[in-house]
């Protein structure tokens, strides 16, 4: 069996792998639904598109559940705090991730045309309200939230919903928002006609260039966000207990791993290129190429928040040694060589599904 410290962090590197999962799949969703009001399409046209996406729409929710059941499974502290911390945010991006497969079939299904504007609008709500809300859960992360575990690992949420919607929060949500709009705007100038490929052309290259700009302040600001830094000596192998550390906070500290790793910052600077090489791509109508250039700013726009934060899952800024990170938070050792043997080849047999899909699709 291998050590415990390798555990823990091939489990992170899943956990991550499938996060990006979700983005590369939902997120393509989330977007061509938030931009069905932008496109000016004729009813043939939206048909046509949730003809296209309605067989994969379900199917990509199983990325959102093995996401769930990966963070629930190997740090179940987090899953507990995360949840109950933000759980009028999940539910509002569960019940969008319902809505969304419903619409496409429900809407394509009949002939009441009274019926399909009110369709077009869920559609479109249950595209931007998870795109935002799940920016806005990054910012959270980046900034800290408001829990407390006392020493029986009672959780305490001690904030307020209207306290999730502050300034950087949003600022990422904005970010969240128009990355995936840029990635569904080049997607449908891949596969829409001829005067559908001209406005997602102009769309994808507008939000293109909003996303860089949004990257660029959130990049800015986290130079002088207020970090998380474990004073005490880190056991990479020793027993999960959150609170047997000390924790610190000051501006800057999520750059600590970048200090320590210069390399890391090869992840948001391929975003930023990745993002160029796509209006560019956009603009001279390569759209195959663009997408993929789009899908690899998404993915390592994830990246870049798990390795800004790590060792930490969820800082708080409230009770700072109540901060869980991936070395105290994680559940036994038996249960993670478990789970790293059934969900790694199970991220495997997913990814190949969903490309094959994807490819019966195009």
């Amino acid at each position: 069996m291998l050590d415990y410290e390798i555990l823990r962090l091939l489990c992170w590197g899943l956990l991550g792998l499938f996060a990006v999962g979700f983005a590369l799949t939902n997120g393509l969703e989330m977007g061509v639904t938030l931009l069905l009001p932008f496109l000016q399409l004729s009813e043939p046209q939206r048909r046509q598109i949730a003809a296209r996406l309605a067989p994969l729409s379900a199917g990509n929710q199983a990325w959102l559940a093995a996401v769930i059941a990966v963070l629930y499974a190997g740090w179940p502290t987090v899953y507990a705090v995360v949840f109950s911390s933000f759980q009028n945010l999940f539910l509002c991006v569960m019940l969008a991730a319902c809505i969304r497969p419903l619409g496409f079939y429900f809407r394509n299904s009949h002939d009441h045309r009274e019926w399909l504007p009110y369709w077009d609008k869920a559609l479109f709500v249950s595209g931007l309200l998870p795109a935002a809300l799940l920016g806005l859960l990054a910012g959270n992360l980046l900034k800290g939230f408001p829990f407390h575990l006392s020493s029986d690992m009672h959780i305490a949420f001690l904030g307020s919903l209207a306290g999730l919607f502050n300034p950087f929060a949003l600022l990422v949500a904005a970010c969240s928002v128009a990355l995936l709009a840029a990635y569904a705007a080049a997607y449908l100038q891949l596969h829409g006609g001829p005067d559908l490929r001209l406005r997602a052309k102009t769309l994808a290259q507008t939000a293109v260039i909003l996303f860089l700009v949004l990257f660029g302040l959130c990049g800015a600001w986290i130079t002088h966000l207020e970090g998380y830094h474990v004073t005490t000596e880190i056991v990479p192998d020793g027993a999960s207990n959150p609170l047997a550390k000390f924790v610190k906070r000051g501006d800057g500290l999520w750059l600590d791993n970048y200090e320590h790793e210069p390399a890391l910052w090869a992840l948001p600077c391929l975003v930023f290129l990745a993002g160029i090489g796509a209006w560019a791509l956009c603009k001279f109508d390569r759209a195959y190429w663009a997408m993929l250039a789009l899908a690899l700013a998404l993915a390592l726009a994830v990246l870049t928040l798990g390795v800004s934060m790590f060792p930490f899952l969820a800082p708080s800024n409230i009770s700072l040694n109540s901060s869980l990170t991936i070395w105290d938070a994680s559940t036994s050792r038996t249960a993670l060589h478990g789970l790293l043997s059934f969900a790694g080849p199970a991220w495997l047999v997913m990814a190949l599904a969903t490309r094959g899909l994807y490819r019966i699709q195009r």
